[in-house]
């Protein structure tokens, strides 16, 4: 089966990287730092992770019917909150949440149509059920798909892509990323995974798939704010609620306390909105507060890292839902995180890079406008002594892009 990027695989010259702007700055260090990240039942990363799997559902039913990928961008998608009565031992929905999905995506070619609503109300549906344990998704949610076939001149830039073997950004924008993580942002990703796994297990039912982590870092004191939508019906009362919450602080310091991140002064607060004594907790039906508390839209969540990180360089591309082969909204976002990690990886007078990457619509994919490196390295060392190097790294980057788009693809690279 011919994978989404091979109407059209090529590999570029040396000369595409030497003919774009490439500059190479010294990055500063950072003595404090704020990292944040959404958890899976976060309304705007429920939003990201279904049109994203609207994306994928999209690239395969194309290329099984006419052996590429076809134009789509499926990144536009709000969800609307619901009314919800949370209770201890029950609640109930009262009104259904709304998820809207919009887009342009070609509803067919050569006399073959494709379902195109069918198909993204299905895959929305199948992904709300593997990912939010506690919504019954028949009764809690209402799915509209408003997903439209493109505009002739985008579509025509599409095609003109797999007639001459060249895949073309069909957008000016631009990417950016870095490497490695900091303590902090390991510490933020692998605290919410952790909490994600916990609200798949069958031990801690009472914990829902809506969290937030947001760390600040001071020298070498780390504070951790945890927002976790408890399931009411899970829970006997106020006092089992305080016991679970205060288990689930010492998860919380029990990740970020972890060997190799030995902060001086770690402070953990989880629900801090509670108000026991008047019985204000944070209770759900559904384990998201997408069900009355909050609303949810693609783009306002994790950038493809995992993380929002002020700090650091990031745009406010949507990523999530754009068509995996000439969107450069999408592609350049990933190609400039691994770009900096394979910087890292295999240059070791690096300790720190970060890649920005600009693209010019109708130009090659892998000829981008602009590719600005900042990089830190170790004491002494010389940019000259790197610069040749990090060339060829950033010029591998862009020839992979084709395998790249393969990956998104097929879901095995994270975008959220």
């Amino acid at each position: 089966m011919p994978s989404p990027a091979e109407a059209g695989t090529h590999t570029a010259s040396t000369a595409a990287v030497t003919a774009a702007h490439l500059s190479l700055l010294a990055a500063p260090a950072d003595d404090i730092e704020v990292v944040e990240r959404k958890g899976i039942g976060h309304p705007d990363t429920i939003c990201d992770g279904v049109a994203e799997a609207v994306s994928r559902a999209l690239c395969a039913v194309y290329i099984e019917r006419f052996g590429t990928v076809l134009h789509h961008n499926v990144d536009k998608a709000l969800l609307v909150g619901g009314s919800a009565r949370p209770a201890f031992q029950g609640g109930e929905i009262t009104e259904p949440m709304v998820l809207y999905l919009a887009g342009r995506a070609a509803d067919g070619a050569k006399g073959v149509t494709v379902p195109v609503r069918e198909l993204v109300v299905e895959t929305a549906r199948t992904w709300l059920r593997e990912h939010l344990h506690a919504v019954d998704v028949d009764r809690d949610v209402r799915i509209e798909s408003l997903v439209r076939p493109g505009s002739q001149d985008l579509v025509d830039l599409f095609l003109r892509n797999a007639k001459g073997g060249v895949h073309l950004a069909n957008d000016t924008s631009c990417g950016a990323g870095y490497a490695p993580l900091s303590a902090a942002e390991t510490t933020v990703l692998e605290t919410s995974l952790r909490l994600e796994a916990l609200a798949r297990g069958a031990r801690t039912p009472e914990v829902g798939e809506d969290t937030k982590v947001m760390a600040i870092r001071r020298g070498r004191h780390l504070d951790l704010t945890i927002a976790c939508a408890f399931v009411g019906r899970h829970l006997r009362d106020l006092d089992h609620y305080l016991e679970r919450r205060k288990a689930l602080a010492s998860v919380v310091r029990e990740v970020a306390l972890a060997t190799k991140r030995d902060f001086d002064a770690l402070d953990v607060a989880v629900n801090a909105a509670d108000d026991p004594s008047v019985a204000s907790v944070y209770l759900t039906v559904s384990g998201t507060s997408a069900e009355a508390g909050d609303d949810g839209e693609v783009g306002r969540g994790n950038r493809v890292n995992g993380l929002i990180t002020p700090g650091r360089p990031m745009t406010l591309e949507a990523a999530a839902g754009k068509n995996p082969v000439t969107h450069v909204g999408k592609l350049y976002n990933v190609a400039a995180h691994e770009i900096s990690r394979d910087i890292v990886a295999e240059l070791r007078d690096v300790t720190y890079a970060e890649c920005i990457l600009v693209s010019r619509i109708g130009r090659r994919i892998d000829e981008p406008a602009s590719v600005d490196v900042r990089l830190r390295l170790q004491d002494g060392a010389p940019l000259s002594q790197v610069s040749a190097r990090v060339q060829e790294v950033v010029q591998s980057g862009l020839s992979g892009l084709p395998a790249l788009s393969s990956r998104i693809a097929t879901g095995s690279v994270t975008l959220f």
